[in-house]
């Protein structure tokens, strides 16, 4: 797995981070939304191979729509006022700290 902040909304993929799912939804909400997901993707991928423009603007809608309500996306899932950084470079935001311990440099 992706090692994730400490605060536990984001996880690390190649320096970046992205938001990690809202961890309030219940398993069968989530498994149902994560299921409506891939077949977005699957959507998507057959909508590229069709070459059908409008088919492919729908199925890429699909995927936004899971993505924000699993909270990945959109309105942040956490209260207490802090911004969003999802797909910022880690080393670019406050995690950048322990994005260099995790390198192993603690940031020098």
């Amino acid at each position: 797995m992706y090692p994730k902040t400490p605060d536990g909304r984001y996880f690390l993929v190649k320096g970046q981070l992205w938001r990690c799912t809202d961890p309030s939804l219940g398993e069968a909400e989530r498994e149902r939304l994560v299921h409506d997901l891939m077949d977005a993707r699957r959507a998507v991928k057959q909508a590229k191979r069709a070459a059908d423009a409008a088919q492919l603007a729908a199925a890429r809608a699909r995927v936004d729509a899971a993505k924000v309500a699993l909270g990945e996306r959109g309105p942040v899932w956490w209260q207490d006022g802090a911004p969003d950084y999802n797909r910022r470079r880690a080393a670019n935001t406050p995690y950048a700290q322990w994005y260099a311990d995790l390198q192993g440099t603690g940031g020098q």
